[in-house]
């Protein structure tokens, strides 16, 4: 599925651009203001007791900021970190490479936390909480455990299914934040940041159109504004005006509400029940898509933006999602709407 809200698939050109747009401070920062908040005064008490931090997670919808998150914590703790995901650890020893190589005060990162083998899992338990690993050398009789002590360091893990992580593992992070959607004042800002480093310039309106349509995620909104500056670099306008930004969006397809075609055949799809609920196998059948796909990349704006709710028996359209498409309630259930 190629799409142009698509959050998780970047190739690593664009992975590389994005980072350039990324803020390395709190004050270039925008939006998640009580987590900044809160993780700005756990940051001032572990330097000022010159500790390391504690193991931090972020959950939350992909795109949203919690890679960033963790650098400008490694920045503000003037740490080393080390990023990996959990997909390229595949073996405990693996994993017990990563965490002989930390010194005291760095930072490890690892994206996708909830993909961890349980055995991965297992070496994760002693050294998040006792800054220890033990390791089997040899097997059957001659087997032997050696204990490796660790430098206390910090973990952040990111996961877009916290659902999917273990309880053990969850209880050993001291803190978890949520990340929220943004609102389209605060995607406005990092528009105009963002431009500032693309040296090309943009109207106020314009950024907020870009912001409307980018789901309420900065990776989408940076990737539309590239798109939108390619449109403008074409037409040879110095400065990207709001004109120019609406064309350049109703091209890619993505309408006022940044919805596209991928999203408005899923929401169709709904009010076609007729106000029946309609199963996940279903609705993954009838798009021809994986359920996770469906689950993961489409549903989460939508479900936060009350365009279609879960419910026991499947998923159901909204009165938004009538009104949106300017379908008409089906009667027998319009009460219950």
């Amino acid at each position: 599925m190629d799409r142009m809200v698509e959050i998780e698939t970047f190739d690593a050109e664009e992975e590389t651009v994005e980072q350039t747009l990324r803020p390395d401070a709190w004050s270039e920062y925008i939006g998640q203001e009580q987590i900044k908040k809160n993780l700005g005064v756990f940051i001032q008490a572990s330097k000022k007791r010159q500790e390391a931090l504690d193991h931090v997670l972020f959950f939350g919808p992909p795109g949203l900021g919690k890679t960033t998150l963790a650098l400008i914590i490694a920045n503000e703790m003037n740490a080393n970190i080390k990023v990996t995901a959990a997909p390229m650890i595949e073996k405990s020893g693996d994993l017990a490479a990563i965490l002989t190589n930390l010194e005291e005060g760095d930072i490890l990162f690892i994206d996708e936390i909830h993909r961890l083998s349980p055995a991965v899992e297992e070496i994760l338990y002693s050294s998040m909480e006792d800054f220890r690993i033990d390791i089997i050398i040899g097997s059957g009789p001659a087997a032997q455990t050696v204990k490796i002590d660790l430098p206390r360091f910090t973990l952040i893990g990111a996961t877009t299914r916290a659902g999917m992580l273990s309880n053990p593992l969850r209880d050993r992070f001291g803190m978890s934040f949520r990340m929220q959607f943004y609102t389209s004042d605060e995607l406005a800002k990092i528009i105009v940041q963002a431009s500032n480093k693309l040296d090309k310039e943009i109207v106020h309106n314009a950024s907020l159109e870009i912001a409307k349509r980018s789901r309420g995620t900065p990776r989408i909104a940076l990737r539309l504004l590239r798109r939108v500056r390619d449109f403008a670099d074409v037409a040879d306008e110095k400065d990207i005006k709001h004109e120019r930004t609406k064309y350049a969006l109703d091209e890619l397809g993505i309408n006022s509400h940044g919805f596209d075609e991928m999203d408005i055949r899923l929401l169709k799809l709904l009010v076609s029940a007729k106000g029946r609920a309609m199963g996940l196998s279903t609705i993954a059948a009838a798009l021809s898509e994986d359920e996770g796909t469906v689950e993961d990349v489409l549903e989460p704006y939508l479900l936060a933006n009350g365009y279609l709710e879960r419910t026991a028996k499947g998923r159901k359209a909204t009165r938004a999602t009538y009104e949106i498409l300017n379908v008409a309630l089906p009667i027998e259930e319009g009460t219950l709407f």
